[in-house]
Formats: C-alpha cells, sequence, structure tokens
C-alpha cells in the first residue's frame, strides 16, 4: 500500500470520525434534554415525600393520594435511555475511526505521528476520547458526553481546516526517541487537563445554582448531574494525575533541549509557556489544599491553567518564533 493510499485512508478516518462525532454530540445533547422532564417530576414530589416520612414519623396519618407519590429512585424516561445507548455507541465508533486514522497516518509517514500541530491535535484528540470511553466503563458519565465530544470536534475540525499538513521529512532536532516519550506524554496530559477544565465547569454551575434558590437547577438537567462537592472532587482527581505527568513532561523537555541544542533551558517561548502552565496547576493544587482557600477559586485558577494550555498549543506554537516555531505548522 502506497503512502498516498494510505494519507487518503487516513484522512477518510479523521472524517468519518467527525461525522460520527457530530452524531454522537447530538445524540448526548438529546440525552440531556430529555432527562429534565423526568428530574421535574421527581423535584415537584420531593415535598409530597416529606409529608409522608413526616407522617409516619409521628404516627399521623398523613398520606398524598398514590399517584403523586413519586419512586423512591429518579427514572429516566425510555426516550432518554435510548439516546444515552445512541451516543454512547457512536462516541465509541468515532473514537476507533480517529484511532484507525491516527494509526494510518503514523504508517503514511513512518515515525512517530506527533511531528506538526495536525498531527497533535489528531492525537490529543484521541487520547480525549479513549480517556472519556475508558472513565465511562468504570462509572455512569453519560452526563459529560456533550462537553467532551464538543470541544474535540472543535478541535478536529481546526486540525483539518487550519493545522494540517502532508507528509514531510522532521527536522533533525526532531529525529530522536524523546520525541515518541516526551510528545506522547504531554498529548496524554492535555487530554486530562482537558477532562479536568469540563468538570471544573460544571462544578462552577452546579455550585452557582446550589447556592441560589435551587429553582433553576430542578428545572434544568444540571439537577440530574453529581452534586457540585462530588463535581469537585472529580475536578481535582483529575488533576491529582495530570500534575505529575506536565511535571515529566516539563522535565523531559528539558532533557531532550540539552541533546538537541546544548542547553536545559533556553527561554524559548514554548518552554516558557510550559513552565507557566506547571506554575498554574502547582497553584491549583496548593490552593485546594489550603485551609482558607474556597474550593471555587482554586478550579478558577485550574481553568486559567487550561487556558494557557489553549494558548501553548495553539498560539505559541504557531505564531511565536522560536526554536519550536518548526513544529507549528
Amino acid at each position: 500500500m502506497t503512502d498516498y493510499t494510505l494519507a487518503q485512508l487516513s484522512n477518510y478516518s479523521v472524517y468519518s470520525s467527525m461525522v460520527v462525532l457530530t452524531l454522537a454530540m447530538l445524540a448526548h445533547g438529546v440525552y440531556l434534554a430529555r432527562i429534565v422532564p423526568a428530574r421535574e417530576t421527581v423535584a415537584e414530589a420531593a415535598p409530597e415525600r416529606e409529608l409522608v416520612a413526616a407522617g409516619a414519623a409521628t404516627g399521623g396519618a398523613v398520606t398524598p393520594p398514590a399517584d403523586t407519590v413519586a419512586p423512591a429512585t429518579a427514572e429516566e424516561p425510555a426516550s432518554a435511555r435510548k439516546a444515552a445507548g445512541i451516543a454512547r455507541s457512536l462516541t465509541w465508533l468515532g473514537t476507533l475511526l480517529l484511532v484507525a486514522g491516527v494509526v494510518l497516518r503514523a504508517a503514511e509517514v513512518h515515525r512517530w505521528p506527533l511531528g506538526n500541530m495536525y498531527e497533535f491535535a489528531l492525537v490529543g484528540a484521541m487520547f480525549t476520547l479513549l480517556g472519556y470511553v475508558g472513565w465511562s466503563t468504570r462509572r455512569d458519565l453519560r452526563w459529560l458526553g456533550l462537553f467532551i465530544v464538543t470541544p474535540v470536534l472543535l478541535v478536529l475540525g481546526a486540525a483539518i481546516t487550519v493545522w494540517y499538513t502532508d507528509a514531510s521529512e522532521l527536522m533533525p532536532s526532531l529525529r530522536s526517541y524523546w520525541l515518541a516519550i516526551h510528545v506522547t506524554v504531554a498529548t496524554m496530559t492535555v487530554a486530562v487537563f482537558t477532562l479536568g477544565a469540563a468538570l471544573g465547569v460544571l462544578y462552577l454551575v452546579q455550585d452557582r445554582l446550589e447556592a441560589g434558590s435551587g429553582e433553576a437547577g430542578r428545572r434544568s438537567f444540571m439537577a440530574r448531574l453529581p452534586s457540585a462537592r462530588a463535581l469537585e472532587r472529580m475536578t481535582y482527581s483529575t488533576h491529582i494525575v495530570a500534575f505529575p505527568m506536565w511535571t515529566f513532561t516539563v522535565i523531559a523537555g528539558a532533557i531532550w533541549a540539552r541533546q538537541a541544542w546544548g542547553s536545559y533551558w533556553n527561554w524559548d517561548p514554548k518552554e516558557v509557556w510550559s513552565f507557566v502552565i506547571w506554575v498554574f496547576y502547582a497553584a491549583y493544587l496548593h490552593a485546594r489544599a489550603t485551609t482558607g482557600w474556597k474550593r471555587q477559586n482554586a478550579v478558577w485558577i485550574a481553568l486559567a491553567g487550561f487556558v494557557c494550555v489553549v494558548l501553548n498549543f495553539a498560539v505559541v506554537n504557531v505564531f511565536l518564533v522560536g526554536m519550536h516555531s518548526y513544529s507549528g505548522l
């Protein structure tokens, strides 16, 4: 099979993945829309259940009509479960198609597919989806799908329209086994940061709803999501995993720089931004563990760190001149 054929198959796989993921995004949206009525019914029936409990505790005979008593657990409508099943299947299929696109790209270029922004975007999107679908096998994350698939689609759209690059030889500095080590860990870390950022945004919204009257939350899909406290713990858990990985990325990059350019640190824009990202996430973890800091403020620091991640790979790589400029496009 020729390199040209492999390139075509890789592109077809990526395009097909985007189509499937678009359908998955719509299905995830339908799922969130369909679960709202079920939650409203349970929320409206909650006072009735409290009356039943109070009557039982005092020996009274307070019993509402049978048709007003909500089930003990919030039953999802059949349409919501069907949409969730379709979304899950489509997300898995889209992930597999993207994996195929990355593998075919690697076969085309005869190297690890991380030599430019196009390849980095593909691999980063792939790791993000793999992280989500892998995590969803251990716990129910149907509510998170829309907030993962949507940014992945945006990245893939930018990859094929703005960052697309035909197969080419690597610059001499990139011809090293550190490409597979350093850049792979970096892309995996960005994927985990993306999961953490999505969870952080949902936490801030949920916390605001819980701090208010609660009416808005009971009338939206947010009522079906975990509590703000649970979302904050999940946000923290993802960053606990990602921070050591990013620390390794920075250290490995310094070692590679020593081999390629003769110095561990060259004040290159990408090196500086990588350290800035490390500082933001270190500050988040420190604030999270410090008594007196509000959890909301700590999460805002983490989101600021994610903004730096986006700027590092979408702006610094492409527009700022430095030793890493050749890896932009």
